[in-house]
């Protein structure tokens, strides 16, 4: 996450109960962000370990529940595939694909500590170096990056899309992200269970969840 985060509200287990979102303020942190839970990698060659979840404003972690269906999605869509988690946090989602077998995965993440702690479970873990973190604001970064197809960028094949709720950046996010998508990528995307999230007309809704205060939902390009 920027720390604007994302995701879950923390699965079995995650640490001492708390909001599932904690009113998320653009840019607090930097480094304070007290260790108080923390969520597991569920499945592929990094099943069970375990990622520190920081009390940091707008960090919600995505549950096990929903990364579990998420990702039973996906299973066609991971092997080799280059992946995007754009408001990294605790690095679940991004972390997640990777063992499940996507080929690289760029984590980007606002908050230093935050940013900290993914490179150092990167570099603990066999095969961590398929992970690049980079601490930056996510949308000025997106905006540094080639469009796919431009030179030798091939674009990412799926990106995730969680940001603190209270931010509200979805609607900032796809002129940014999407021409920086694979001709065929797949897109997730998690918000509150009341907001209206609306895609050009191209991306079709693949599958979708909700649980009593998120809706999320997988999408995929349409072919030209």
């Amino acid at each position: 996450m920027n720390t604007f985060r994302r995701g879950p509200r923390g699965g079995a287990d995650a640490g001492p109960p708390r909001s599932p979102r904690n009113p998320a303020k653009p840019g607090a942190g930097g480094g304070h962000n007290a260790q108080t839970g923390k969520v597991r990698i569920i499945g592929g060659h990094w099943r069970g370990t375990r990622l520190n979840v920081a009390e940091a404003p707008g960090l919600r972690p995505t549950s096990d529940r929903v990364r579990e269906t998420l990702f039973n999605w996906l299973i066609p869509a991971l092997p080799g595939a280059r992946v995007l988690d754009l408001f990294a946090g605790s690095g679940a989602l991004g972390m997640e694909a990777l063992s499940r077998g996507a080929a690289s995965a760029v984590l980007v993440e606002r908050d230093p500590a935050l940013a900290a702690e993914l490179r150092a479970l990167a570099g603990r873990l066999q095969g961590g170096e398929a992970a690049q973190v980079v601490q930056a604001d996510a949308l000025a970064w997106l905006a540094q990056q080639p469009p796919a197809g431009e030179g030798d960028a091939p674009g990412f094949d799926l990106a995730f899309v969680d940001p603190p709720f209270a931010a509200g950046l979805w609607d900032a996010v796809w002129p940014l992200l999407l021409p920086r998508l694979a001709p065929s990528a797949w897109l997730y995307v998690e918000a509150p269970a009341d907001a209206a999230i609306a895609l050009p007309a191209q991306w079709d809704r693949h599958r979708e969840g909700a649980t009593r205060e998120v809706r999320y939902a997988l999408y995929r390009r349409r072919p030209a």
